[in-house]
């Protein structure tokens, strides 16, 4: 859909446009500072409206914190069927969002309404990042190791979710991770040994590889035993639990990616399992993974793992 659309080469100052499939707009205001622009918003994928508005705003800051950047405004986008929903279901997602950008000094100045017939919420979000310091999708390096800061499994327990089979300890363990935010981004921004940064959302971790992948002109080896998962999310995806979403990414990626022969399918779904707000996605040099390790740790994310390298050779994934 995006084929013939202008991608801003006119523009010498858009430093990020649409020419790389990166997570937000960069746009140079002087030497110092530029301007990281990106939104996100979706129909709710829990019941429960504060927890909703919550993830929703996670998510949208995400693409601001991938870049490198720090948030510092945001704008609402709302979506509401007249008549049909509470108003108190209303105010309850916009308190969610609003205590997310509290937490971390953003505040969120305005934004639009519109008559929709399902809830939809997200944000205009803006960040302020040095040009230099802006972390891109497509420049990673021959011999980097990958690094991946959350768990995969989200997109299955929210299928278990809408089933009403996802018990209620799980359903805390897919919050925690959803609204958890990926402010190390600003940190890594700062690393010269970080070469590449994306987060893991929608097109699920072989998707937003192969994105990284092919910008970089490198391929991929995933040593799938590394790479975190939730532990619920686990036992749902062996017992058969998984999103149409999944079954679409892989779709879109397979002739790029090599499993391993006889794998059992489930392990296929996890990786191109869909994630909302999901974890950062770190191409650095191997002298610098500990330092990032350490990064992730400090900032409460547990899970954060090296999960494979980066070699010469054609944009595809191989997984062992």
């Amino acid at each position: 859909m995006l084929a013939g659309t202008p991608i801003g080469r006119s523009y010498p100052d858009l430093l990020v446009g649409l020419e790389s499939s990166d997570d937000a707009a960069v746009y140079r205001i002087n030497d110092t500072q530029a301007l990281v622009a990106t939104t996100d918003f979706f129909a709710p994928i829990v019941d429960d409206p504060y927890d909703f508005g919550r993830i929703a705003a996670a998510n949208a800051l995400s693409d601001i914190y991938a870049m490198g950047a720090r948030p510092f405004l945001a704008l609402a986008l709302l979506g509401v069927p007249l008549g049909k929903l509470p108003t108190e279901a209303v105010r309850r997602i916009l308190a969610g969002g609003h205590d997310v950008c509290e937490k971390i000094g953003v505040p969120i100045a305005g934004g639009h309404s519109i008559d929709t017939p399902e809830p939809l919420y997200g944000l205009v979000a803006l960040g302020l990042i040095e040009p230099a310091k802006v972390k891109r999708n497509d420049r990673a390096r021959a011999g980097d190791v990958l690094i991946l800061g959350k768990a995969l499994g989200i997109g299955v327990m929210g299928a278990a979710l809408k089933k009403g089979e996802l018990k209620e300890k799980a359903y805390r363990q897919m919050l925690e991770s959803a609204i958890q935010l990926n402010t190390p981004g600003i940190r890594l921004s700062g690393m010269e040994g970080v070469h590449a940064l994306t987060d893991v959302t929608g097109y699920g971790l072989l998707g937003h590889l192969l994105e990284l992948c092919r910008g970089s002109k490198l391929g991929a080896r995933l040593d799938f035993d590394k790479v975190p998962i939730l532990s619920a999310a686990r036992h749902l995806a062996e017992a058969g639990y998984a999103t149409g979403a999944s079954e679409r990414n892989w779709t879109s990626c397979r002739d790029a990616v090599r499993l391993p022969a006889g794998w059992p399918e489930w392990r296929r779904k996890i990786l191109t399992d869909p994630q909302t707000s999901g974890g950062l996605l770190v191409a650095c040099d191997a002298a610098t993974v500990p330092a990032v390790l350490e990064v992730f740790r400090h900032e409460g994310f547990e899970y954060a793992a090296a999960i494979g390298t980066l070699a010469s050779g054609e944009p595809r994934v191989i997984v062992s």
